[in-house]
């Protein structure tokens, strides 16, 4: 396991070097598919990383352009003040996402997974936030891809306990931000490039190609 963490930290090292990414493995839905009669081409185009909150949501939109070129277009903050109902905060975070999704058309969205809480009321709340998210989602007819909080920390920084300061620097590097970003905004980022990172378009090919 040390192992695999200092080969990591290598790859990462690299990228901060000399500004090539690490290749991930071709996946699809989480399996990892055989390159003996599979090809893989990486995605261009937008996606919307989503981190659902239910007061603050973090909206961000990536154009991928190339492996090694991604720029941050549009991010958000959905702030929902403590005053205002569940349901207004729900109708607050399917606009914006609606309304992201309607401007930059993204191809794709991915947002992170509600992870488990010992707590049941902070759980339904998360549920609510998600559930907003995935509407929105949904009714634009949109695929999306879900990540655990673990899998994007260890996709951006090859660390699964990464601080939402280290989860931010290694964001505004890959992006190559030089602006003020919060840490809602540079989580949903940081999902998008997840994405990015492990999903592929997949063309089935012949033993012989």
């Amino acid at each position: 396991m040390c192992a695999a963490r200092s080969s990591q930290r290598k790859l990462w090292t690299n990228f901060l070097e000399k500004g090539e990414l690490p290749r991930p493995n071709s996946r699809i839905y989480g399996q990892k598919i055989s390159e003996s009669n599979v090809s893989a081409i990486p995605f261009r185009g937008k996606i919307l990383g989503i981190d659902p909150s239910l007061r603050g949501t973090g909206l961000a939109v990536l154009d991928i352009k190339s492996r090694n070129e991604m720029d941050l277009i549009f991010s958000q903050t959905v702030k929902v003040q403590a005053k205002e109902s569940l349901s207004a905060c729900t109708r607050r975070i399917f606009e914006a996402v609606s309304e992201a999704i309607k401007c930059y058309e993204p191809a794709i969205c991915a947002a992170e997974q509600t992870i488990y809480v010992q707590n049941f009321q902070t759980a339904q709340i998360m549920g609510i936030a998600r559930g907003a998210v995935l509407t929105a989602i949904a009714i634009h007819h949109l695929p999306a891809f879900e990540y655990a909080p673990l899998r994007i920390k260890q996709a951006i920084c090859g660390y699964g306990r990464a601080s939402k300061e280290q989860i931010s620097r290694m964001v505004q590097a890959i992006l190559k931000i030089h602006i003020n970003v919060g840490f809602d905004e540079t989580d949903a980022a940081a999902v998008a490039i997840c994405c990015f990172f492990t999903e592929r378009f997949l063309i089935e090919t012949s033993p012989g190609d």
